[in-house]
């Protein structure tokens, strides 16, 4: 999936996904003071929009001209500021220890370019700093529901676990995630890795 796609996608008048944030990051985030965040492959950006309402400073960054566009609306809707950089997140090197709170929620990437983000994200943490992945686990391909159907871009807790080897690990497990669907309720599986730089 390129930055074509994602324009595409995009570029409807409502939201692809619900302005609300990612309830894991909600969890995550209500132990941690209010500091500067940053945001890789934000798309439309609610969960960046969301952390600026509760006192962050926040970047976010993608490749979509056309995600970035819908972000700049729901910040100006929401009366919050949030500074929002086009690049792609698995060139694009962030400042180096620079940000209290690293999100990589639901990118979907090989593993190489997945290594890539994974370091880059991990050197834009100052000391403390907080790193936040998310994503759909590899077994949603055939246990859970949604996400992407290729399995070399999903991933296990254990395989960030090992691109994050200068980082503390707090949190890697499997988590459920219910969605409503026309059909009812069903479950989504996601990894979720918390990890620490250290001071």
């Amino acid at each position: 999936m390129d930055r074509g796609y994602w324009n595409e996608r995009y570029g409807t008048q409502e939201l692809i996904w619900r302005a609300d944030p990612n309830r894991f990051l909600v969890e995550e985030v209500e132990r941690i003071g209010p500091g500067r965040a940053l945001d890789l492959a934000c798309g439309e950006g609610r969960n960046s929009v969301w952390l600026a309402s509760q006192g962050w400073r926040v970047v976010g960054v993608d490749y979509s001209s056309v995600g970035l566009a819908k972000a700049r609306q729901l910040a100006a809707d929401r009366s919050v500021d949030v500074t929002w950089i086009e690049d792609d997140v698995v060139t694009w090197m962030p400042p180096q220890g620079a940000f209290d709170l690293v999100l990589v929620l639901y990118l979907h990437l090989p593993a190489e370019q997945r290594r890539q983000v994974m370091a880059h994200a991990s050197s834009a943490l100052a000391p403390g700093g907080v790193l936040l992945v998310i994503g759909h686990d590899t077994t949603n391909l055939n246990e859970g529901w949604g996400g992407p159907q290729e399995a070399a871009v999903l991933f296990t807790p254990e395989e960030v676990v090992a691109d994050l080897q200068d980082l503390r690990i707090e949190r890697a497990e499997r988590v459920k995630r219910t969605v409503a669907t026309d059909a009812g309720d069903v479950d989504a599986i996601d990894a979720l890795i918390r990890a620490v730089r250290p001071l």
